[in-house]
């Protein structure tokens, strides 16, 4: 749309407040364009406070994954309540994790692509913070270390140990101490520690699973107790040894604890999804957590699930099947559709039992929901949907709304994907 063709419209994304008042913007009282997502400021604060309390009483450092929500507003809470640094997946998202005032951005990632080491690059020589970045290949240890070399820099860099089957990282020990070795004589990068990502290993089996990443954690101490030995990291005055997602962190806090590596190490966990947790594979995992680990029931309190999309009933073209104006363009449904959990009728919350209907089904724009005879439901009607696995929802918004427990917004906070 040119210039000239641009409406004098203030709707700038697909969930833009137009208020009927001055005062208050409610999304109940439908004053944003509908369907919205919106965080509850009141359990986004509880799981940031619960998380930085565990990862206290871990004594690891919390780092954690900011591409769940790339949501500076909530970067900086995370910070405030005394998170160490973030981790980001990619170059642009660590340029957003810095002009949110993060202190220390690890990259959980390889940096590969000319443009994306340029922007890093770039992004060291206006910035003095601590960018990390993740290696598992002398390919690319090689293009990097040309690169920054070229431009009078040093990139700080953390070995990737790996899984077979998995994602990035070495899979012999064999290859992380000749890549170690490498490392150390290339001028344009640092040796600064090792990360790994136990996430991979995931079944219905959680005895398998553990025994599992026992083995690996084992494995990555290992490494880093033998290249700590080496001298490996006498580089750096603080070396890093940083891991887990949402759902094995107690596991990977436990064996950092029974770590016998030398002081001038620094742990630090990225667990991510915890911002908002959710009602579906996260809730799980959290209680599987809980079940195994005293610690987080020894804490107080638990996360909370504060992510929820507000959408309107807008067809009943069938009896017991409502149409809902929202689908896969607007929330996650890769690991479980969004179910609805209350109901609310010209701005009051109405008689509502999750029991009595769910989502069958997800197009683009639509949701297929099945409710039964004790539930009545009328054209226009608000429901508010709880979701499963909060990233994918989070990547589908420019703008997420924090509110209030009656849903009144007290921030507009805007997404950086």
């Amino acid at each position: 749309m040119t210039a000239a063709n641009k409406l004098p419209v203030n709707a700038e994304h697909k969930a833009a407040a137009l208020p009927a008042t001055a005062d208050k913007i409610s999304v109940i009282d439908e004053d944003v364009c509908l369907p919205a997502v919106v965080v509850k400021a009141r359990a986004l604060d509880n799981n940031i406070r619960w998380m930085q309390r565990y990862a206290a009483s871990s004594d690891v450092s919390l780092a954690p994954h900011g591409k769940t929500t790339m949501t500076p507003a909530i970067f900086r809470r995370q910070v405030e309540a005394g998170a160490w640094g973030i981790g980001v997946g990619t170059a642009f998202q660590a340029k957003v994790a810095i002009e949110a005032g993060v202190p220390n951005v690890i990259m959980a990632n390889q940096l590969v692509g000319k443009a994306n080491i340029r922007l890093v690059s770039q992004l060291m020589k206006h910035s003095s913070t601590p960018i990390y970045c993740c290696i598992d290949s002398e390919a690319n240890a090689r293009q990097l270390s040309d690169y920054f070399a070229s431009q009078g820099q040093k990139m700080r860099v953390l070995l990737e140990l790996g899984v077979p089957g998995g994602r990035c990282g070495c899979r012999t020990e064999e290859e992380a101490y000749a890549l170690a070795a490498l490392i150390r004589q290339l001028p344009g990068l640092t040796l600064c520690g090792i990360e790994f990502y136990e996430g991979v290993i995931h079944s219905d089996d959680e005895r398998a699973d553990l025994a599992i990443i026992d083995a690996f954690l084992k494995r990555v101490l290992s490494v880093t107790q033998r290249l700590a030995a080496d001298g490996a990291f006498a580089d750096v005055d603080e070396a890093l040894l940083t891991g887990a997602g949402t759902v094995w962190y107690d596991v990977v806090c436990q064996q950092m604890k029974r770590a016998d590596l030398p002081t001038g190490f620094r742990y630090a966990i990225r667990p991510g999804c915890y911002i908002t947790h959710d009602r579906g594979v996260y809730a799980q995992a959290q209680e599987a957590l809980r079940a195994r680990d005293p610690l987080s029931c020894d804490l107080g309190g638990d996360l909370a699930s504060a992510l929820e999309l507000i959408a309107c009933v807008q067809s009943l073209p069938e009896p017991g099947l409502a149409i809902v104006g929202f689908g896969k363009r607007d929330v996650a449904f890769d690991t479980g559709l969004p179910q609805p959990i209350a109901l609310y009728r010209n701005g009051q919350k109405m008689p509502f039992k999750a029991s009595s209907a769910h989502t069958e089904n997800l197009m683009d724009q639509h949701a297929m929901l099945r409710y039964g005879e004790g539930l009545s439901l009328q054209v226009g009607d608000l429901l508010v949907f709880g979701t499963s696995h909060p990233c994918i929802t989070f990547d589908k918004w420019k703008t997420i709304y924090l509110v209030d427990e009656g849903y009144n917004v007290l921030e507009e906070m805007e997404t950086a994907f």
